[in-house]
This record gives C-alpha cells, sequence and structure tokens, in this order.
C-alpha cells in the first residue's frame, strides 16, 4: 500500500472511530508498527491528526472567528490565568526590559511585580493603567485604539516597537494548534505581536488550557518561537513543537 493510501486509511478509520491504536492501523493497512509511527508523525505536523501514546485522535481544532470583549474575556478561567500570571511574573528581574502583550492574563502578571525594577513596555490600555498604578517604570506605544481588546496596533505601533530590544516578551493568544501556531482573529494585533516577538531574546505565551486546539484568522507565530506557559497541557503531542511550563 503506497503512503498516501495508508494516510487514507488512517484518516478514514479516525474520522469513523474518532481514535485508532498503532496496533489498529496496522490491521488496516497491512504496515509495520514502524511505519504507522512515522505516518502518524508525519499526518500530526500537518495538523491533520493528533498523535497520543499508542496511537492517535481525531483533530479537533476549533475556529474562532471573532474575540469575545475585554470585560466579558476577564470572568473567564480566572483561577488558570492567576497561576500562570503568578509563575510569569516569577521569570521577571530587576534588569530586564519587558515587553507584556495587551490581555486579561498579561495584565495579571502586574499583581505580582509590586517593587519591580524592571523596565515594562505595552500596548495594553488596561496594563499601562496598572502599571501606572503600582509605580512602574513603563512605557506604552502610540497608534490605534482598538476598543473591543483596549489594545494599540497600526504601524506606528509598529515603528515604536522596531526600536526596542526586549529580554523578554510575554504575550496573550487566542488559539494555540500544532498546525496553525500561535493565532488571534485580528490582523493588526497579531502584527504587533509577531513584532514584539522578533523583538525579544525570549517569547513567552500565557494560555490557560482553552486556548489549544482552538484556531483563529491570523497566525502569529509558530509553536517553536515561544514558550507556553499554562496550568494543563491537554495533549502531550505539543511537547513535541516547543517548550511548554504546566504550572
Amino acid at each position: 500500500m503506497l503512503a498516501e493510501q495508508r494516510f487514507e486509511a488512517i484518516l478514514r478509520e479516525l474520522n469513523d472511530s474518532r481514535a485508532a491504536s498503532v496496533t489498529r492501523l496496522c490491521e488496516l493497512t497491512g504496515a509495520s508498527e514502524a511505519t504507522i509511527r512515522r505516518d502518524l508523525n508525519t499526518l500530526s505536523k500537518q495538523g491533520r491528526l493528533n498523535k497520543v501514546h499508542g496511537g492517535a485522535v481525531l483533530t479537533t481544532s476549533e475556529f474562532q472567528g471573532q474575540e469575545p470583549d475585554v470585560t466579558t474575556k476577564s470572568f473567564l478561567h480566572r483561577d488558570e490565568k492567576d497561576s500562570i500570571a503568578r509563575y510569569a511574573a516569577g521569570l521577571i528581574n530587576d534588569d530586564d526590559m519587558v515587553y507584556l502583550d495587551a490581555g486579561t492574563t498579561t495584565v495579571r502578571v502586574l499583581e505580582y511585580l509590586k517593587g519591580s525594577q524592571a523596565t515594562f513596555v505595552t500596548n495594553g490600555i488596561a496594563c499601562a493603567h496598572r502599571m501606572m498604578e503600582l509605580g512602574l517604570r513603563a512605557y506604552i506605544v502610540g497608534g490605534c485604539l482598538k476598543p473591543g481588546t483596549w489594545a494599540v496596533v497600526g504601524t506606528g505601533a509598529l515603528d515604536e516597537l522596531e526600536r526596542y530590544n526586549f529580554t523578554k516578551t510575554f504575550l496573550g493568544i487566542n488559539g494555540i494548534s500544532i498546525r496553525q501556531g500561535f493565532t488571534t482573529p485580528d490582523p493588526e494585533e497579531a502584527a504587533i505581536k509577531r513584532k514584539a516577538a522578533e523583538q525579544a531574546y525570549l517569547t513567552f505565551v500565557l494560555a490557560d488550557s482553552s486556548k489549544f486546539e482552538t484556531v483563529s484568522a491570523v497566525t502569529v507565530l509558530p509553536l517553536e518561537k515561544a514558550t507556553i506557559i499554562t496550568e494543563h497541557l491537554p495533549d502531550a503531542s505539543y511537547l513535541e513543537h516547543t517548550v511548554i511550563k504546566e504550572v
């Protein structure tokens, strides 16, 4: 059986049963375990299935076309975001130059940074407001205000980010999947996130477990370009693509 025929047989079995063991796929195709495992690796990299121990499951990526507003998001997964924020804050040293993205998880990081001597840059209105309240050394980039997410976007913000060299960048994100990487609904916000990552020595994505297997319209970065901080990793196959810290 040719490789493409095996791929079709594997995906057909997953569509019917939603999961399949390596043994079952060997029976279906007449191929060896080594061949089937290579096939699963290939199909996983293409985003057509998720590898699990001993076999594979059907990918369950959910497409997110629109982004909830800040008020709505602030009430979602609050305990998980708090755990992620506490860990992220512990990575920031007094001599760091830090970029904090707009987002409900990134703004929580500031609650654990009272008295920090680090320098902060943000495109988030909520982040900037909290930085002022805490008396942190902080800068906000200029540009166009996006009401729904309280973020500053546009060419002005991109031009300003070009001037900075960050030791650490912390990004919020809407979706994470193996094939599409880190995604967000808005092209302008995606551009800001991408530029902040390009200007950083280390990039971290702060994402609760609900963000995995969700895909938004615009890819920000491939998975290998950032370390993920999450409270729970729902699929161990992501570990083949990037560093992930569960907190």
